[in-house]
């Protein structure tokens, strides 16, 4: 299982220090990663800011050092716009996702992620799922010409839920359609990991992990001098293996079920330590020990 590095974690997105995705390539495989993960967004691969050309200069870098590019994130909602019914916003995602396809076969890469969709007070429930499973299609059949598969990730409110995800891929129903399952996920919600991963594991081809804690949240009342507890925790970033995430147990079953696909490291929220450039190196080098030191 080869391990991957995402350069969300050094975008800058939520203060802390950015490289360039070209000074990112390098600094991935100095710290010891055999893959990358490629933000399709500013300020890295956005399809706005990169050719077909420019893809291919950068594939010739990650071959210089050794690094293969794994994955193509999207960032997509299908159920995004609707509040605009004369915009084609579903239009545009899969427009954006052909693009980063392109891309992807320029970079070498034959994997584009995707979300699902965010559900929404103003439509129902089955429009929701019907307008993503309708913009997966598509997104699928564009992207097959390049040799790409579309991996829906299990992060977005719709098919969160295994059981929900595996009746979502069934729907989507096309052969370059695949899972990127993750365990932070599955944790926080409360499902079984190690009985999620191994039914999973024979749709899965790629998994993201990063831990958390759970940090209990309570409201002060001044009316009543005392604390309204908030029933949703706050989940706080933390090196591999200083959280709460059964990350070990999720892999060992993934695996047991077959899967022997990437496994991504990404901080994409603000980490214990601080945004600087030595603790997101201590992150990243520390997921490379914990890989080491559970056999993976």
């Amino acid at each position: 299982m080869k391990p991957v590095l995402f350069s969300v974690s050094y975008a800058g997105l939520w203060g802390q220090d950015a490289l360039g995705v070209e000074e990112f390539v390098r600094h991935a495989a100095a710290l010891g990663y055999a893959g990358v993960e490629l933000m399709g967004k500013r300020p890295h691969l956005s399809p706005l800011d990169w050719s077909l050309e420019d893809c291919e200069d950068l594939q010739e870098i990650c071959v210089g050092a050794g690094i293969e590019v794994a994955c193509v994130a999207a960032y997509t909602n299908f159920s995004g716009g609707a509040e605009a019914g004369e915009v084609p916003f579903g239009e545009m995602q899969v427009a954006y996702v052909e693009r980063l396809a392109q891309m992807a076969e320029a970079l070498g890469c034959g994997l584009v992620r995707v979300f699902t969709s965010y559900e929404r007070p103003d439509m129902p429930i089955a429009e929701v799922w019907r307008r993503t499973v309708t913009g997966l299609q598509e997104c699928c059949d564009r992207a097959a010409p390049y040799g790409v598969t579309i991996g829906i990730q299990n992060h977005h409110d719709l098919a969160v839920h295994s059981k929900a995800l595996r009746e979502l891929l069934h729907e989507v129903d096309r052969e370059n359609c695949a899972l990127m399952f993750d365990p932070w996920t599955v944790c926080l919600r409360g499902e079984d990991p190690a009985e999620a991963a191994r039914e999973m594991a024979p749709l899965a081809v790629y998994t993201t992990l990063a831990d958390y804690v759970r940090l209990p949240r309570y409201q002060y009342q001044p009316a009543l001098v005392n604390y309204r507890h908030v029933p949703e925790d706050l989940a706080r970033a933390v090196p591999m293996g200083e959280g709460e995430m059964a990350n070990a147990e999720f892999v060992r079953a993934l695996r047991e079920g077959g899967f022997d696909g990437p496994i991504a490291y990404e901080m994409c929220s603000p980490v214990r330590g601080g945004g600087r450039r030595e603790n997101l190196d201590h992150c990243a080098r520390r997921f490379l020990e914990w890989m080491d030191e559970n056999g993976f």
